[in-house]
């Protein structure tokens, strides 16, 4: 999946109503009159904490190699997620992608009926 599917199958997983995809993320609406914001976990901490905690996941890793971590998502103790993804030095970027990579499968997972 490229960025922006992943960010769909996520917000997706996350009950989150996309209006659109833009250079900086999902385009949503934060329930302001008037106002659109860009949700993207993908680059925001804030974001891809809330969308771990509303998930109930849980992620740790291992960085036993110099240049990738092993990120482990699972929800209450059943693994979902596992891999590796090359940090660069860049662990939260790392973590954010697995976070959001474990999201969109949730997502990918869901009927169109389980998400209304």
């Amino acid at each position: 999946m490229n960025d922006r599917e992943l960010l769909e199958m996520a917000a997706r997983a996350a009950g989150i109503e996309s209006l659109g995809y833009g250079q900086n993320g999902i385009v949503v609406d934060i329930s302001a009159p008037c106002f659109v914001g860009y949700w993207n976990p993908l680059s925001d901490d804030g974001d891809a904490l809330r969308l771990a905690a509303l998930l109930n996941l849980e992620v740790g890793w291992d960085d036993k190699y110099e240049k990738e971590c092993n990120v482990l998502v699972s929800i209450v103790g059943g693994i979902i997620y596992d891999c590796s993804f090359p940090y660069n030095g860049d662990k939260l970027a790392a973590t954010r992608r697995a976070i959001v990579s474990a999201a969109a499968e949730i997502g990918r997972t869901m009927t169109t009926e389980s998400v209304r």
